[in-house]
């Protein structure tokens, strides 16, 4: 499987996710966790926005997301939202989603990757290559593994 762009991957990790009030960073160690998890708890955060990080004009992208909402209607959903200022992008935190789902939803959606984690333990999960066969397995899945911990302006990541 080809590695991501560098720049998308950078975007990707320096990215805050969570919702309007709780914003939260990937990081290589722990911290406190997200207060819409708990220990051992599967989720997802998803999105429908800017498939592949190509800017879409927002009609387009408010579809895609009633889209992405419409084949979540069995999930209790959090409304998320990922990145700030121009690339400000609704999402939606999936609760109890696992992660073949979570990645064949990013895929389905064009989306270049998906947050996916148990806890506070992340995965930036790529969604490149053939999901169909990957998914299948677990096999094939590119992770990267981090910590969702809240956001602070200073500090290694």
């Amino acid at each position: 499987m080809a590695h991501p762009n560098p720049a998308l991957r950078r975007a990707f990790l320096d990215t805050r996710y969570g919702t309007a009030g709780e914003r939260l960073r990937l990081r290589q160690r722990p911290g406190p966790g997200p207060s819409w998890t708990a220990p051992g708890q599967r989720w997802a955060i998803l999105t429908a926005w800017n498939p592949q990080g190509q800017r879409r004009d927002p009609a387009s992208n408010a579809e895609a997301q009633l889209l992405l909402r419409a084949a979540l209607t069995d999930w209790p959903l959090v409304e998320g939202v990922n990145g700030e200022g121009k690339w400000a992008e609704p999402s939606l935190i999936v609760p109890g989603l696992g992660l073949r789902r979570a990645a064949r939803l990013g895929q389905l959606f064009g989306q270049a990757a998906v947050l996916w984690g148990v806890g506070q333990r992340a995965a930036l999960v790529w969604c490149e290559g053939d999901l169909k066969s990957d998914l299948s397995s677990g096999a094939g899945l590119r992770l990267e593994r981090r910590w969702l911990v809240p956001d602070r302006p200073s500090g290694p990541p």
